[in-house]
Parts: structure tokens; C-alpha cells; sequence
């Protein structure tokens, strides 16, 4: 008989608790997806000159980006800074992919072992709070280098 009541005791709480769970699994459906500005270190080209760094980046931030602009530290495969830079991805429309790609003379593609996002060095558009753009960056990488913050 104890195993019953205890049984019964355990129906009645779920069943009480029900609507709670059923109203947040609502709210989460219903809630927008969290702002966030994608990044992807798309590939890695060696040039006459030196490296093409091709990258695709997407705004999810939820307003127009006029210009946002990172500093970016190449290391070697020994870890050795190799060189610090910026790279501007100018203006970046709200729900928008858009591929950008930068040449870096002297660098050679094969000896990069990882790329830093240093910081947002700029980070501009309505709405947008200025430091969106570092706080809200997801970083990937379809190359052998590592890249992100």
C-alpha cells in the first residue's frame, strides 16, 4: 500500500506541474533566436603575393550593420604572432550572407597554425550597440587553421 500512495503522490505532482513545463516550452518556441554575427574562415588561397583569406559572414544581429571591422592576429605553427591586422567587412544588411575576401601580401597560407579575432575595431549600424559585433560573434572554419576569439 505505500508503494500506491507514493505512486499517487508522484502522478498528482506531474500532473500539477504540466502547465508549468508546457508553458515554458511555449515561450522557448515562441522566443526570437539570440542576435548573432557569423563569421566563417571560409578558405585559405596562396596568391603570387601571398594568402587569400576568403571569409563568409552573416548578420543575424537584427538591424543593418554600416561598417563592422575586426583586428585579426596570424600566428605561425609555432604559435609566433606572425602579424596583426584589420579587416573590414563594411556594411553587413541585417539577414544577409555576404562573402568578403582580403589579400595579405608576404603571408604564406601553409604556415599559419591560427587566426585570433583580437576585437571589434568597428562596429556601427541603428540600433546596434558597439560592441555587438565582438560580443555576439560566432566564429567556424572550413580550413586546417584554427580560427576564433
Amino acid at each position: 500500500m505505500q508503494f500506491k500512495s507514493v505512486g499517487r503522490i508522484l502522478t498528482s505532482a506531474l500532473l500539477a506541474s504540466a502547465p508549468v513545463f508546457g508553458a515554458a516550452a511555449q515561450e522557448a518556441e515562441g522566443s526570437s533566436p539570440a542576435p548573432v554575427l557569423s563569421v566563417e574562415l571560409n578558405a585559405l588561397q596562396a596568391t603570387d603575393k601571398g594568402c587569400r583569406f576568403t571569409f563568409v559572414v552573416a548578420n543575424q544581429l537584427g538591424g543593418a550593420l554600416e561598417s563592422a571591422a575586426f583586428e585579426l592576429v596570424l600566428f605561425d605553427k609555432e604559435g609566433m604572432v606572425s602579424r596583426l591586422t584589420i579587416v573590414d567587412f563594411k556594411d553587413l544588411p541585417d539577414g544577409k550572407t555576404k562573402v568578403r575576401q582580403f589579400d595579405f601580401s608576404g603571408v604564406d597560407c601553409s604556415s599559419l597554425g591560427r587566426v585570433l579575432v583580437n576585437d571589434a575595431t568597428e562596429c556601427k549600424g541603428s540600433g546596434i550597440d558597439a560592441r555587438a559585433c565582438i560580443q555576439n560573434l560566432k566564429t567556424e572554419t572550413r580550413t586546417d587553421t584554427a580560427f576564433g576569439i
